[in-house]
């Protein structure tokens, strides 16, 4: 064997043995990160609002005068619908649909509710059009008709004030949902470390310091009780968990 054709076969093998190490560590992350999520069971928190779980985390379902409002849509479709299953809801009756974001994990099951009204934030549209990728060359993608809501936008659905708060960082777009000036609904904007608000992740954030600097926005909420995130469980306890950011 010519000494070029060993010489490259070894600079070969070092890349690929470089590959292997940052993909298996990049596993050993990913690993401990999801080691740290609560995943809620499937059940009723409290009057009019339910967890349903998910492969990897939690959407929300609320009830109100018989209709029915999700808080993201879901990741595994199949599973999502045999949670609702278990809660007597039809996905087909949920009128409308309130993303946190627009990453894969609180998309993906959008194609159950085939007669929600979609709405997302408008500073989030640039993660689905191209202007700016998720990660490297992957972009998010939403491929049904939606609605864009500005900060502090209130929405009026089913009897329900819902008020739409920019929370960025996780994404330049991810928004909070304040219902009823009660119930905060974060998606990936935090997580909840002993029952207090702390940073989401770096591993999955696109920019933690902006995340953080968000937190301002949700902590000074009068009448606010209870916080749902998607990863992270909830707490019934808002002014604790809001108490090192006032």
């Amino acid at each position: 064997m010519k000494k070029s054709v060993k010489l490259s076969l070894s600079v070969i093998g070092v890349l690929v043995l470089i590959v292997i190490i940052i993909a298996g560590f990049f596993m050993y992350k990913l690993n401990k990160e999801f080691g740290k999520m609560t995943v809620l069971e499937t059940r009723e928190i409290t009057k009019g609002i339910y967890s349903i779980k998910d492969s990897m985390g939690n959407m929300y379902i609320l009830k109100s005068k018989d209709k029915f409002i999700a808080i993201d849509a879901g990741n595994d479709a199949k599973n999502i619908q045999n949670e609702l299953k278990k809660l007597n809801i039809d996905p087909e009756k949920v009128g409308a649909v309130l993303l946190t974001h627009t990453d894969s994990d609180h998309v993906a099951s959008l194609g159950l509710y085939k007669n929600a009204k979609i709405y997302i934030s408008k500073a989030e549209e640039q993660m689905i059009n191209g202007k700016i990728s998720r990660m490297m060359f992957m972009k998010n993608e939403l491929n049904y008709p939606y609605v864009t809501v500005e900060n502090n936008d209130v929405l009026n659905i089913a009897g329900l004030k819902i008020k739409g708060i920019l929370t960025p960082g996780h994404t330049p777009g991810s928004m909070s949902w304040l219902v009823n000036d009660r119930y905060l609904f974060t998606g990936d904007t935090l997580s909840l470390r002993d029952g207090k608000i702390a940073v989401f992740s770096d591993l999955f954030n696109m920019d933690s310091k902006t995340q953080i600097s968000s937190f301002k926005y949700i902590s000074n909420l009068p009448k606010a009780e209870f916080i749902f995130t998607a990863h992270y469980g909830f707490t019934a306890n808002y002014k604790k968990a809001v108490e090192n950011f006032n």
